[in-house]
C-alpha cells in the first residue's frame, strides 16, 4: 500500500486500496463493506474469515494511521454531537411514590378541614375571616422561606411576571380565591363537615356552566347528562339534611361559585402560564391575605386577637402548619400520579370526611343523603373522565 495513501477514520470501501486476498492474488473489497464485516458476515469457513481478518491488521493499515485517525476523531467529536441510536428512556419522575404521598395529601386535606372544625365549634373561635388571614400570612411567610432554603420553589424561575400581569390576573384571581376561602370557612359555622363535603361536589357543575357562559367548554349531550346527574344528587343531599341551615347553605353556594370562577379566569388570564400550586401560593397568598385582613376591623374585630392567647400558640401554629403542609403535599402529588389517580383520591378523601364528621362531631346522615351523594360522585368522576 503507498503510503502517500490518506486513509479514511474506519476501515471502509476505497478504490485505491488493495487487501490481501483470500487465495495467492489480490482482489478489492465489496463496494460499502468493511473487510471486518466481511469476516462477521455469512459465507466461507469460520476459519478462513478469521484468517483474511489476521492478514488484513497485518498488513498494518489500521496500526500505521491509529495515531492520525484518533486525531481526526476527536476534531470531529468537537463538531459534531454523536447521538447513540438506542431506545428512549422515560423520564423518571422526582418526588415521592404515589402509594406514599397520596396518603399523606388525604390525611393532610382531611386534616385542614377537621381541624379548623374543631377550632370553630369545640373550641368556640368562630373567627372565619381571621383564621383564613391568618393561614395566608404563613403560607407567604413559608413560600419565601422555601424559596430561600429549598428547591421546591424552582418553578417560579419560569414566571415572567409583571407588574401588568399582576395587576390583572394575580390581584382579580386572588379577590376570587379570598372570598371563596371566607365564605366557605363561614359555612363551618353552621353546616355539618359532612353536609358541605355532598355540596362541594356540585363545583364540576359550577365550571361547566361558567365555561360555557365564557365560551371556553361545549355543552354536549354527555356533559348535559353530567350536569343533571350531579344536580340531583345534591339536591337530594341538600333535602335529606337534618340541620339544614339556609345562611351556612347560602355561604357555601356562593363560596362554589367563586371558586369555580376563579378557577376558570385561571384558565383565561393565565393561558400557557404554568405554575404549581406553592408556586401560586406565593403571589396569591400576600394579596388574599391583605384582602381578607381589610374585612377584620368591620366584622371580627380584635376580638380575635385577644382570644389567640386563650386558645394557645401551639394550636394555632400547629393547625396553619398543617393548612401549609397541604400545599407542599399537593406539589409532590401533581408529579406523582395521574387525573384520574387524582380524582379517586379526592372520592375516597370525600367519603372519609363524612364517615370522620359522623364518627367526632356526630353529624347525622339519611340514607336519602347517602343516595344523593352517590349519584353526585358518579357523575364528578364521569365528568374528570369525559374532560380528558
Amino acid at each position: 500500500m503507498s503510503s502517500k495513501t490518506r486513509s479514511p477514520i474506519l476501515p471502509s470501501y476505497n478504490p485505491n486500496i488493495s487487501s490481501p486476498s483470500r487465495g495467492s492474488g489480490s482482489s478489492s473489497p465489496s463496494p460499502g463493506i468493511s473487510e471486518p464485516m466481511k469476516r462477521s458476515g455469512s459465507g466461507g469457513s469460520g476459519s478462513r474469515h478469521g484468517h483474511d481478518g489476521q492478514n488484513y491488521f497485518d498488513n498494518g493499515y489500521v496500526n500505521s494511521n491509529a495515531e492520525k485517525g484518533q486525531n481526526l476523531y476527536e476534531q470531529a467529536k468537537q463538531k459534531v454531537e454523536i447521538i447513540p441510536n438506542l431506545p428512549e428512556e422515560k423520564t423518571k419522575k422526582s418526588g415521592l411514590s404515589p402509594a406514599l404521598i397520596i396518603p399523606i395529601w388525604i390525611a393532610l386535606s382531611s386534616a385542614v378541614i377537621l381541624y379548623n372544625k374543631y377550632l370553630y365549634s369545640n373550641l368556640n373561635y368562630p373567627y372565619p375571616i381571621f383564621i383564613t388571614s391568618y393561614h395566608l400570612g404563613c403560607a407567604a411567610l413559608g413560600t419565601r422561606v422555601l424559596r430561600v432554603t429549598t428547591n421546591l420553589m424552582n418553578g417560579l424561575d419560569k414566571v415572567e411576571m409583571t407588574r401588568e400581569l399582576y395587576l390583572k390576573s394575580i390581584l382579580p384571581i386572588g379577590v376570587l380565591f379570598s372570598g371563596s376561602l371566607i365564605l366557605s370557612n363561614t359555612a363551618y359555622l353552621t353546616l355539618s363537615v359532612s353536609f358541605i363535603q355532598m355540596l362541594k361536589a356540585f363545583t364540576p357543575v359550577a365550571i361547566l356552566l361558567i365555561s360555557a357562559i365564557f365560551k371556553l367548554q361545549v355543552l354536549t349531550s354527555r356533559l348535559v347528562m353530567i350536569v343533571l346527574l350531579i344536580s340531583t344528587g345534591c339536591a337530594l343531599a341538600a333535602y335529606g339534611e337534618l340541620h339544614f341551615e339556609m345562611f351556612g347553605f347560602l355561604c357555601q353556594v356562593s363560596a362554589v361559585a367563586f371558586e369555580s370562577s376563579r378557577l376558570v379566569m385561571i384558565q383565561i388570564l393565565l393561558q400557557g402560564l404554568k405554575m404549581d400550586p406553592l408556586c401560586s401560593l406565593h403571589y396569591y397568598a400576600p394579596v388574599c391575605a391583605i384582602i381578607n385582613a381589610c374585612f377584620l376591623p368591620f366584622t371580627e374585630g380584635l376580638v380575635p386577637f385577644r382570644e389567640y392567647l386563650r386558645i394557645g400558640p401551639l394550636i394555632m401554629i400547629s393547625n396553619a402548619a398543617v393548612a401549609f403542609g397541604l400545599n407542599v403535599a399537593a406539589v409532590f402529588l401533581i408529579g406523582a400520579a395521574g387525573g384520574l389517580v387524582l380524582t379517586l383520591a379526592g372520592v375516597f378523601k370525600d367519603i372519609l370526611l363524612i364517615s370522620s364528621s359522623v364518627i367526632f362531631f356526630g353529624s347525622p346522615i339519611t340514607s336519602v343523603q347517602i343516595f344523593g351523594y352517590s349519584l353526585a360522585l358518579g357523575g364528578m368522576v364521569a365528568y374528570k373522565t369525559a374532560s380528558k
